[in-house]
Order: C-alpha cells, then sequence, then structure tokens
C-alpha cells in the first residue's frame, strides 16, 4: 500500500490489552481524505479470506501508467481493461484492489444521472397524463 500505491502510513494505534494493532493509511489528512484501516492481530501469521468482503476501490489519475509501474514492480495485475477504466490488482494478501480512472469514472457518472434524470422525468410525464385522463 505505501510503497507500491504511494499511500502513506498517517499513524498506528497498538492496543496491547486486546493484543491488536490498527494501521492507517492514505493519500491525505485523515479530517480531509479517506482513510484505509488496516488491522493485524498479535500472532497472527495467515488471515483467511471471508466471503463478506469483496475488494477496495482506489480512483487515480491513469490507470495504464499506474498497472505498468505496479507490474515492473512485481505486483500482480489480474485484470486491467483495454480502455484504461479500471484495473483490479492483488495486494500482497491476496485481496483485490480495483483501480479507477477518475475523470473517465466521473465522466460515465454523470452521464448515467443525465440518462437517470431524462427516464425519471418521461415516468413522470406518463404518471401525469395517465392521472389526467381518470
Amino acid at each position: 500500500y505505501t510503497e507500491k500505491l504511494g499511500m502513506k502510513l498517517l499513524r498506528t494505534w497498538d492496543v496491547k490489552e486486546e493484543e491488536y494493532t490498527l494501521a492507517f493509511l492514505g493519500y491525505g489528512d485523515e479530517t480531509e481524505a479517506t482513510v484505509l484501516e488496516l488491522t493485524y492481530n498479535y500472532g497472527q501469521t495467515k488471515y483467511d479470506h471471508g466471503s463478506a468482503y469483496g475488494h477496495i476501490c482506489i480512483g487515480i489519475e491513469d490507470v495504464k501508467r499506474a498497472t505498468a509501474f505496479l507490474r515492473e514492480n512485481k505486483v500482480e495485475v489480474s485484470y486491467e481493461s483495454d480502455d484504461g477504466f479500471m484495473a483490479f490488482v492483488v495486494d500482497p494478501d491476496g485481496y483485490a484492489i480495483e483501480l479507477l480512472d477518475e475523470k473517465m469514472m466521473m465522466e460515465k457518472a454523470r452521464k448515467d444521472y443525465d440518462e437517470q434524470r431524462v427516464k425519471g422525468r418521461a415516468a413522470l410525464s406518463a404518471a401525469q397524463k395517465e392521472a389526467t385522463k381518470e
């Protein structure tokens, strides 16, 4: 996370009486940016992958450039779209991390939002016309 994805270790919190340590990672100050919390349980050397967890997603500027860098640094890239919209990489514990092109995602979100507004207006208009017939 820090060496390959560029996150910074913001702080740690060691809870000795309960035998775990939390590590807080992110791209900026916790008051202004999202933070990833990782837990280390004392003595735990392996964690089983549960079915209740899918993956985290990180928005970045250039997916193709990032995946090239990650491959050069021996990070497994399990999927990369041809258009540079998204990629999946695998962390050292085998968990998936999705990388999304921020600009392309925002364009898609705006388009989807606009399409939903148009459909919503059409449905509302049809409902109003039907109501006036009764």
